[in-house]
């Protein structure tokens, strides 16, 4: 009988450790936002009172290094207010994918950024909120004055659980970063 015994013993706790082990959800993956590639970036202004619409673009198809990015500037008209809306594509897929729609739903998580260079006679205002009152940027409005030129940078920032009525430019990661050179003639 005790011989008999010991193996079972032997048993039953290699049983107990195997099961104990093996039913762990350390190894259970975390949902991740996994971050869309942007290749393309596109300002549409139009003019308010009527005009030419203009554009702006970005486009940097094969991401970051490799080919130096495609950059075309805005020229504005003087005295005069422009609605601006922003595309935000990823054309290395095909079909193209239009990443627009994502950041607006997650409006509470992403901000865009405008920042003017000094000497540039422009001025941009949001024109669109999250859920929670706070800017997203996805749409705009550009005012002009004097004839100028100089530089529009458009920062894209991903800041998940950190946006806030104090986030900054430096809040949360850059999912994409343009410098435009703009002429006000």
């Amino acid at each position: 009988m005790k011989l008999f015994l010991k193996p079972s013993l032997a048993i039953l706790f290699a049983a107990s450790v195997f099961t104990a082990t093996s039913c762990s959800n350390d190894d259970d993956p975390t949902p991740n936002n996994e971050e869309e590639l942007i290749t393309t970036l596109k300002l549409t202004m139009v003019p308010q009172g009527g005009g030419t619409n203009v554009t702006a673009s970005y486009r940097d198809i094969d991401g970051a290094g490799g080919v130096a990015p495609v950059i075309t500037g805005p020229t504005l008209v003087p005295n005069k207010v422009y609605d601006v809306t922003v595309e935000i594509l990823d054309e290395s897929k095909n079909p193209v994918e239009d990443i627009t729609a994502e950041v607006q739903e997650e409006g509470d998580e992403h901000q865009f950024f405008y920042v003017v260079s000094s000497g540039l006679n422009l001025a941009v205002a949001y024109n669109d909120m999250d859920a929670n009152n706070r800017p997203v940027g996805i749409k705009t409005r550009m005012t002009t004055t004097g004839a100028s030129s100089g530089n529009l940078q458009v920062v894209l920032k991903h800041q998940p659980g950190t946006k806030s009525a104090t986030s900054t430019i430096n809040t949360g990661e850059t999912d994409v970063e343009v410098l435009f050179p703009v002429t006000i003639r």
